[in-house]
């Protein structure tokens, strides 16, 4: 399953420019396979999407198809943000 960075706060999902498998760039949820793989790049993470305050982030599961729907939703687009609330379903919000 992959890990994400979520801020309990906001609900907010730390999205970014990402490369996938094909060597294509795009724009969606930053993972990881392992939940200590996250903890250990968290900050650099968070420092890269430009968020200066670790505070409030925190390592986060959800289920692959998930995942995919999350970067469905959010199209591509840096413009926008991504919020996961506890009904489990993803918004996807202009900057």
């Amino acid at each position: 399953m992959p890990y994400v960075l979520k801020h309990s706060g906001t609900c907010r999902v730390l999205t970014s420019k990402l490369v996938n498998h094909y060597g294509l760039t795009y724009y969606g949820v930053k993972f990881w396979e392992a939940a200590d793989e996250a903890e250990a790049q968290k900050q650099q993470a968070l420092t890269a999407a430009g968020e200066s305050d670790a505070a409030g982030w925190e390592v986060w599961e959800l289920e692959e198809g998930e995942m995919k729907l999350c970067n469905v939703r959010l199209r591509n687009d840096p413009a926008n943000q991504l919020y996961w609330n506890d009904s489990r379903k993803p918004e996807v919000r202009k900057i």
